[in-house]
């Protein structure tokens, strides 16, 4: 099955690249060997600062420009999808041991799936870009090459294709594979000095001019270029004094960093070696594109954390990052930008210098810290849970893991939203439904309501700030407030919450619904966004930032009855019970006062929250767990995360 989700990947990123218009596909490579391409002209490579790659890999592309541009994009992509799939396989097959027969049969499929799915190869496939090409011969040259000299060649040829790929023949020095190192240095020379002699302008101006590259292409300080030199021309440094500091930065991340790879590869982790300098060249390089980031990715194998439920974490946040564009993984506010604008560079800042990968002789290497579990008190039914293998944990989740899973998810729930509509046509006719529904049912209090709280000023301001503040704010903070005081209950209210969210996305799908405020000839003032222009087709401006059209269920009140519910059910005090309800009823007045939502819109957000809870229920279990021995909650009788041990090697609740 894995195998067949390769292929299928396989396919989907031959079918992307290749659908696209001539002029749009395989950029960089058509400005390289198209009709007019730079490897075409006579004069020198980078008269335009199309071409970023070294002279050597210049003259080893000349040879393609005889070949017809539209089949050389089928063979590029096809090939490229290829040496991916080596790639996946060679370093599958170079996890270091002990290896279980189900890793040594997952490896393969699970790295070739990861690697296409990467923003690297994706970049590169895009872009028609040799950049897989360095990684797979520095990993021929590492697990593959039989004898010095063979791997010290392949060695020497990627680094001659990129620069930086010579801290593998430190990395061979420091290992005690001197004649490998010394190869290496000798085919980089070699390489390099045919190159020269072949095309000495464009030698000069590549190494002399633009210093081995750094000032081609796209600006050095475009968020393009993830390498500490990128990043601290973004920070606003220029000039004598930020190429010091860069020089400094890069001194230290290259002696630390080769240092743990040196160590590592002593201990047997080879494979976690090569992705530690490889993520060290990242750093350290004057110019490291996106499409040169492989290495990132490739730390995914080292072991990080003591304890069992530590172990996902690193890989899941490795995974995230060289998956998904740094606006989706924090939001679009001035004080993440310096993070959300380096995140590659800081993972491979992190993998190289900072993340604390165990030794194969450390007792945890294979028998981590195994993690606490809580049982449930016993359902109601038989079959409840229907997954028995969906247990509490008692500790709280990784903090990072846990911001960034939000993060993905939130996103993922707006890119739905926004792509979930049918149009004006039908969302005015379902809006005409529910109005009818509501006259028959005698409910229809929206127009009263709304122009009632116009002519109120105070009023009206009040509904309109809760309207658009409180709804992200009391939700995250109650998630807040269970994370730090009880994890367990955190998890649970974290499902349901997520539950309701995914059930609503289906809702919006299948059921565009247009808000009062945007129904014409009904006459609703719309107090929030201001005045809507019915006459022109695109008056509804806003539905380019998100979706105007997801009005059934209303989440703004399915998010606040879920606060509520939370307040009541876990609050200690009744006072606090009584000021959570306020929450729900603020918003439900407020979504019908501004003309954002009708009166069934609230009542289809109730709906899905109420599922939430249900499948939560039945997939998981009950709320409540086992008390421990003499240990219950003063307001219900029930046991809280309170009252376990939460990083403790006794078994909660008869299990661990």
């Amino acid at each position: 099955m894995l195998w067949l989700v390769v292929a299928v990947l396989a396919g989907r990123q031959m079918a992307v690249v290749l659908r696209q218009p001539p002029g749009e596909r395989l950029t960089d490579l058509e400005t390289w060997i198209g009709e007019n391409g730079v490897l075409h002209v006579a004069g020198s490579l980078y008269d335009t600062d199309r071409f970023t790659g070294t002279p050597f890999a210049g003259l080893v592309l000349k040879p393609l420009t005889r070949t017809a541009e539209q089949s050389l994009g089928v063979a590029w992509t096809f090939g490229s999808l290829l040496l991916v799939a080596v790639l996946g396989i060679v370093a599958a097959r170079a996890l270091p041991g002990p290896v279980s027969r189900r890793t040594s049969l997952l490896a393969a499929p699970v790295a070739i799936s990861l690697l296409m799915l990467s923003l690297p190869v994706r970049n590169a496939l895009h872009l028609g870009q040799t950049s897989i090409l360095p990684v797979l011969l520095v990993l021929l040259g590492c697990f593959v090459a039989r004898g010095e000299r063979a791997s010290g060649v392949l060695i020497g040829i990627a680094a001659a294709l990129q620069p930086t790929m010579l801290l593998f023949a430190a990395l061979f020095w420091l290992t005690g594979r001197r004649r490998a190192a010394v190869t290496g240095g000798g085919a980089f020379a070699a390489c390099t000095a045919l190159a020269w002699a072949a095309m000495p302008h464009d030698s000069v101006t590549y190494w002399v001019h633009h210093v081995a590259g750094a000032g081609l292409g796209d600006g050095a300080d475009s968020l393009a270029n993830q390498s500490l030199h990128g990043a601290l021309l973004r920070f606003g440094l220029a000039g004598p004094l930020e190429i010091v500091l860069f020089l400094l930065l890069a001194a230290a991340v290259c002696h630390v960093g080769l240092r743990r790879a040196t160590r590592y590869a002593q201990d047997g982790q080879l494979l976690l070696a090569v992705a530690v300098t490889g993520c060290v060249a990242v750093a350290v390089s004057p110019t490291a594109w996106q499409h040169q980031l492989l290495w990132v990715l490739l730390a995914v194998v080292g072991r990080a954390g003591t304890r069992a439920s530590e172990r996902l974490v690193w890989p899941a946040v490795v995974v995230l990052v060289l998956t998904l564009p740094g606006k989706v993984l924090l939001p679009n506010i001035p004080v993440a930008y310096p993070v959300r604008d380096n995140v590659l560079l800081l993972a491979a800042l992190g993998a190289a210098c900072a993340a604390p990968f165990l030794p194969r002789t450390s007792p945890y290497w294979q028998h981590p810290v195994p993690t606490d579990y809580a049982a449930p008190v016993p359902a109601r039914w038989s079959r409840v849970p229907l997954l028995p293998f969906w247990r509490r944990v008692l500790s709280r989740p990784n903090l990072l893991l846990e911001l960034l899973l939000i993060r993905v998810v939130y996103s993922a729930y707006g890119q739905v939203r926004l792509a979930a509509t049918a149009g004006r046509a039908t969302a005015e006719e379902h809006g005409r439904q529910i109005h009818s529904l509501e006259q028959w049912l005698h409910i229809d209090i929206e127009h009263r309501a709304n122009h009632a709280v116009v002519h109120i000023g105070w009023l009206r301001d009040f509904f309109d700030y809760y309207y658009s503040t409180f709804h992200f704010i009391v939700p995250l903070t109650i998630l807040g407030v269970l994370y730090v005081r009880r994890p367990a209950d955190y998890r649970w209210a974290r499902s349901t919450l997520g539950f309701a969210t995914l059930v609503a996305l289906l809702g919006f799908w299948l059921y565009p619904l247009a808000p009062p405020r945007l129904m014409p000839g009904l006459g609703f003032i719309d107090t929030v966004h201001g005045v809507q222009d019915f006459a022109k087709p695109d008056y509804g401006t806003l539905t380019s930032v998100t979706n105007q059209y997801a009005a059934m269920p209303s989440l703004h009140f399915g998010w606040s009855l879920w606060c509520g519910i939370m307040i009541v059910m876990l609050a200690p005090k009744a006072w606090m019970k009584a000021l959570g309800l306020l929450h729900p009823l603020f918003t439900v007045s407020a979504i019908v006062a501004t003309a954002n939502h009708w009166v069934l819109d609230a009542v289809g957000g109730a709906l899905v929250i109420g599922t939430g809870f249900l499948l939560t229920y039945v997939l998981a279990g009950p709320r409540r767990l086992q008390p421990v021995a003499g240990a219950t909650d003063g307001a219900d009788g029930t046991t809280s995360a309170e009252h376990v041990p939460e990083e403790t090697g006794e078994a909660v609740g008869g299990k661990r």
